[in-house]
């Protein structure tokens, strides 16, 4: 009988890893960046939904650096053993953004404050929505090839900061041109309800994407590694 290899090869291992540190170094720092110039923007407009992004982009590194500290371990074993200890930290991560996001849209849908115009908001929004979804991209393939859960739940947590990114430029270009203070909150209610879904699933360590298959053969999984029923890789 032929033997099926379960993963990617230790060289191939390593190649995915050091990929996946430069990801997350790249997202630690582009949020860095993105927080300073949203909660700095927001707080000269009175925008609580700039803010919010802001905060956002905190949790975010906060996440991507629980995952850095995962992948730090050059041991694979050590890595594995970290690996639920981070999922968790990213599931807070999750409910923390999720909290803030519903507290700050209904605060907006009762009228409390009036943002001003913010060109430097709508730069950094525009340019979060393009930056983004490449870096989610990245680092999910290379999580799922590696199979490593925590890799792929950060991607979804960089995704949704790419939602969050089309929902504030939405609300703020709408702000702007016709004053519709509404759109941001309602839209934001709805990416918190995703960010909840999300969080439980990390929580559960439901983000179960294993390594792919070398070889072909017949699995419980499908053709990305994932469990019948599992949606991590969706």
């Amino acid at each position: 009988m032929t033997a099926i290899s379960l993963g990617p090869s230790p060289a191939r291992r390593d190649v995915l890893t050091k990929r996946i540190r430069l990801l997350v170094a790249a997202t630690i720092t582009y949020n860095v960046i993105e927080a300073i110039v949203a909660i700095t923007a927001g707080t000269l407009a009175s925008s609580t939904a700039l803010i919010g992004f802001g905060l956002d982009s905190v949790i975010e590194v906060s996440s991507a650096a629980a995952v850095a500290w995962q992948f730090s371990a050059t041991d694979h074993d050590v890595r594995e053993a970290r690996e639920k200890r981070t999922l968790r930290i990213i599931a807070v991560s999750f409910f923390a953004l999720a909290a803030y996001v519903t507290i700050d849209a209904i605060r907006a849908l009762t009228g409390t404050g009036e943002a001003e115009h913010s060109t430097p908001g709508i730069v950094i929004a525009a340019l979060s929505l393009a930056v983004m979804p490449f870096l989610s991209t990245a680092q999910r393939k290379a999580g799922r090839e590696l199979g490593s859960a925590t890799a792929v739940a950060d991607s979804k947590q960089t995704l949704l900061c790419t939602y969050l990114s089309a929902v504030l430029l939405v609300g703020l270009v709408a702000n702007s041109l016709f004053g519709w203070s509404w759109a941001d909150p309602i839209a934001a209610l709805v990416i918190a309800a995703v960010a909840v879904k999300e969080g439980r699933e990390a929580w559960r360590g439901d983000a179960c994407c294993g390594p792919i298959p070398t070889t072909s053969a017949v699995t419980e999984t499908d053709a990305c590694g994932c469990k019948p029923g599992c949606t991590c890789c969706n």
